[in-house]
């Protein structure tokens, strides 16, 4: 690497790979990411994700994407097809697809080995009864070993084997590893292993009626499959010994080494996917991928870029300490990514009608824009001046304080791209209420005239009534109100459904080259904020736009407030 190469931001999983190449423990790197498919990935496992395929990349290794197919009640082909179109969205391809339903054969014959070493035995008690002979671990009390503890070998094997054959009720049995009911550690004392599912698999099929849990068949799987370095969050932390002892008391092939790093959560918001699909299943969203989720499926339906979520976890970098990080932070990145490529575009998101008294009727003024003010490659766009125009009706008073620099009667402002504008008349409807401006134009103000350089303080964007062509615009906000809906004692995070966080305005005029844009198309409305077409609903001759984030942090100044108030 040459000494003017960008440093590579380390961390302490980075560290301890490099230890492991250099002292030829390791050859090859294997990561492997390892969802389970029943819901859409979110933020939080784009975290993850970066890191285990980027560790792989980095240091030339390999990464298996690897479904946890364990529980045939909430699991499914379309969730799984969702996670690869987000992982491959990111910007990853995973070396091997593999399932843990590919070694139910495997792990099914180590549980044997496991009975016949008497390290493991089927049991009877209930769950609610096992629960109880498990004991206080958290105040050090002792756990009372089962009745069927010490079931004869060839008893459990024989009953392990009619519980895989469906002779059995769900719940009937399960069969539990034999380990040390007195542990300290709540997940040594005997954990359950398998349980009877007597449900359809929709890989497998009915060929299994017992399905393995979580810890044994996560470290087994890893073992399989030669994985180097196990990556999980931090509440795997604790599962680590039971996870070693499986590995350890089975002729597993590898022992991979499982390493702990924090989880990435966000405010305003949940990652839990219990909570996400409480949501989506009550209808407080319209499904997975509603923009106002933290879904992957949702934030790129919303506009926000691979490249930015990348930055971000890249950036924020990988620690042992869990926190809640800013949603703002988030929205910056994004900002900071479509600053740089997103095409600059006039839209008015609330009419008001201006007549400019001194252009013609039926006459209409080609200008040139630029498409970005700091991207002469990108070249320009025509915008059509007419006589009628729209502007924002929050351009406009007829009655403003004193640092008001944008129109009122006899005051002037620039319009974007064109010439300085004077007010000379306000129309009101029988209501009383403001219907329409009458405006001059100054020629002598158009770019390339004597007047060009004349200062107003005020310049504001309008749109040509003419060539403006009307949209829906659905304005994503946060989620809810208060930074950690689940953390208010005493209330249901339901109860703070931000009932803004997507305002509908049906009649926002827009230049016609955004209306004629598709689906991921993304354009920053000036002095608006950044929007893109709906990947779902918009639709030729009826574009819908979103949202993606502000210009600026509104919501900074919002926090601060609330801070100021509970101080």
């Amino acid at each position: 690497m040459s000494s003017d190469a960008p440093a590579v931001p380390t961390n302490f999983i980075r560290n301890i790979v490099i230890e492991d190449l250099e002292s030829g423990k390791h050859q090859e790197i294997v990561t492997r990411f390892p969802p389970e498919p029943n819901g859409h990935l979110h933020i939080g496992h784009a975290k993850s994700i970066c890191l285990n395929f980027g560790i792989a990349d980095e240091f030339g290794g390999r990464t298996n994407l690897r479904f946890d197919d364990t529980n045939p009640l909430k699991e499914n082909e379309d969730f799984m097809n969702a996670i690869m179109d987000d992982v491959r969205w990111l910007g990853f391809e995973w070396d091997n697809l593999f399932h843990a339903s590919d070694y139910f054969g495997q792990l099914y014959d180590f549980a044997v080995h496991l009975i016949r070493t008497e390290k493991a035995y089927v049991e009877e008690l209930s769950a609610d009864e096992m629960l109880d002979y498990r004991g206080d671990w958290m105040n050090n009390e002792p756990g009372r070993e089962s009745p069927w503890r010490n079931r004869p070998v060839e008893e459990s094997l024989d009953l392990f084997e009619r519980m895989k054959n469906g002779e059995f009720e769900d719940g009937k049995y399960v069969l539990r590893a034999k380990i040390d009911m007195n542990s300290p550690d709540r997940f040594m004392r005997d954990p359950v292993m398998y349980r009877i599912r007597n449900a359809r698999h929709h890989r497998t099929g009915d060929e299994w009626h017992i399905y393995p849990m979580y810890d044994w068949a996560h470290g087994i799987s890893d073992a399989i499959e030669g994985i180097t370095h196990s990556l999980c969050t931090l509440e795997f932390e604790e599962h680590r010994p039971l996870y070693e002892w499986f590995l350890e008391n089975i002729p597993t092939p590898s022992m991979p080494r499982q390493i702990e790093f924090s989880r990435g959560n966000l405010d305003y918001t949940v990652m839990s996917k219990r909570r996400l699909r409480e949501l989506v299943e009550e209808g407080h969203v319209k499904g997975w991928d509603d923009p106002r989720l933290p879904t992957l499926a949702g934030l790129r339906r919303r506009g926000f870029t691979p490249e930015a979520i990348r930055a971000f976890w890249s950036d924020l970098g990988v620690s042992k300490s869990n926190s809640i990080i800013s949603m703002g932070v988030l929205e910056n990145y994004v900002r900071n990514d479509l600053n740089v490529r997103a095409p600059r575009t006039m839209a008015v998101m609330d009419p008001l009608k201006v007549v400019l008294t001194n252009l013609p009727e039926g006459e209409t003024e080609w200008l040139e824009a630029p498409l970005h003010p700091q991207n002469e490659e990108m070249g320009t766009r025509r915008v059509a001046l007419t006589r009628e125009i729209w502007i924002e009706r929050s351009d406009f008073m007829e009655d403003p304080p004193r640092k008001f620099f944008r129109l009122k009667p006899g005051g002037e402002v620039r319009l974007r791209n064109a010439f300085i504008v004077q007010c000379t008349n306000v129309i009101k409807d029988g209501s009383g209420n403001v219907a329409e401006l009458h405006c001059e134009f100054d020629p002598d103000t158009r770019s390339g005239m004597p007047g060009a350089s004349r200062k107003v303080k005020g310049t504001i964007h309008w749109v040509s009534a003419e060539h403006g062509v009307p949209v829906e615009v659905r304005l994503c906000d946060r989620l809810f109100t208060v930074p950690n809906p689940l953390g208010e004692k005493d209330h249901d995070f339901r109860e703070f459904l931000n009932p803004h966080s997507m305002d509908v305005m049906e009649h926002v005029i827009v230049e016609p080259e955004v209306a004629e844009g598709g689906p991921g198309d993304f354009y920053q409305f000036e002095r608006t904020g950044y929007f893109c077409h709906d990947l779902v609903d918009s639709k030729s001759g009826r574009p819908v736009l979103n949202r993606i984030v502000t210009l600026r942090d509104s919501w900074a100044r919002i926090e601060k407030e609330m801070a100021q108030r509970r101080k």
